[in-house]
């Protein structure tokens, strides 16, 4: 298994994530919930940390990404910066904290950069949002994009399906992606959309980075969630994933090891005692 070491250690910041798209080096991202694995991602070389409201899910076993709170997601993000020394930390806006409504929007935003000690924001959509990420924006707090399937609409979708395969939809999600290029946002996550589609966008933006899941090889980076491409979720096995580990399997096996030398009296031993 091969290790990365960063020939740049300096703080990743929205600068940077211009330099990497202008020379054309990938970024990396993964989901982190937590300081102790935080601390691990970072240290592994990660340039963004996305602190996902996909906590929802793999942090407190929901179905869809919608109950989370903004307090609960304050909380992952305070957990996460105190871990993080050279990667970027990306805080999502749940579900209820910005749509509809710009003014909620950017309290909203401001709570989580003031809180919770992000860098940046995530907010799913596209035009319409797009008053409430100009307000962000304004207000000086970066903001990361995200266009195609877009989770918190899980319901309005019906489904987890590739989005935008059809002409129409392709042709709206580009127009999103200049507007929110054009807006002033530094990133934009693509969800399950055809790869040509992801390559095309990323080729029409020229400052705003593309990071894609689901989207094939072409975008400037690519990002997915820590349990999943560790292995912790074994359910979960969509195409785009690649399992990096098995640690499902070593957890168990780990734990079991120790119900067993607890019960037999193994554990501790006179060595481990005071």
């Amino acid at each position: 298994m091969s290790t990365y070491t960063p020939v740049d250690n300096r703080k990743v910041t929205t600068q940077r994530f211009a330099e990497m798209k202008a020379a054309g080096e990938k970024i990396a991202m993964l989901t982190s919930y937590d300081y102790t694995m935080a601390r691990l991602v970072d240290e592994a070389g990660m340039d963004a940390i996305l602190v996902g409201d996909s906590a929802a899910n793999v942090m407190a076993g929901y179905e869809t990404t919608l109950p989370i709170t903004l307090d609960e997601m304050i909380y992952h993000c305070r957990c996460v910066v105190r871990g993080v020394k050279r990667a970027m930390v990306v805080c999502d806006m749940p579900f209820g904290s910005y749509q509809g409504n710009p003014q909620v929007g950017l309290a909203s935003a401001i709570r989580i950069m003031k809180e919770g000690g992000a860098q940046a924001v995530k907010l799913e959509g596209g035009r319409e949002i797009i008053d409430t990420v100009r307000l962000i924006l304004g207000a000086g707090i970066p903001v990361m994009a995200h266009l195609g399937l877009t989770p918190q609409s899980i319901n309005s979708f019906g489904n987890y399906n590739v989005r935008a395969r059809a002409e129409a939809e392709a042709e709206r999600l580009v127009e999103d992606a200049l507007m929110l290029e054009d807006a002033g946002c530094y990133a934009l996550v693509l969800e399950k959309v055809p790869s040509a589609l992801a390559r095309l966008v990323t080729e029409k933006l020229t400052r705003c980075a593309t990071i894609g899941i689901g989207a094939g090889p072409d975008t400037d980076g690519q990002v997915l969630v820590v349990q999943d491409m560790l292995g912790m979720n074994s359910g979960f096995k969509p195409k785009f994933l690649r399992r990096y580990a098995d640690l499902a399997a070593v957890i168990n096996e780990a734990v079991g090891s120790y119900v067993a030398d607890v019960k037999a009296s193994a554990f501790p031993t006179p060595e481990e005692a005071y």
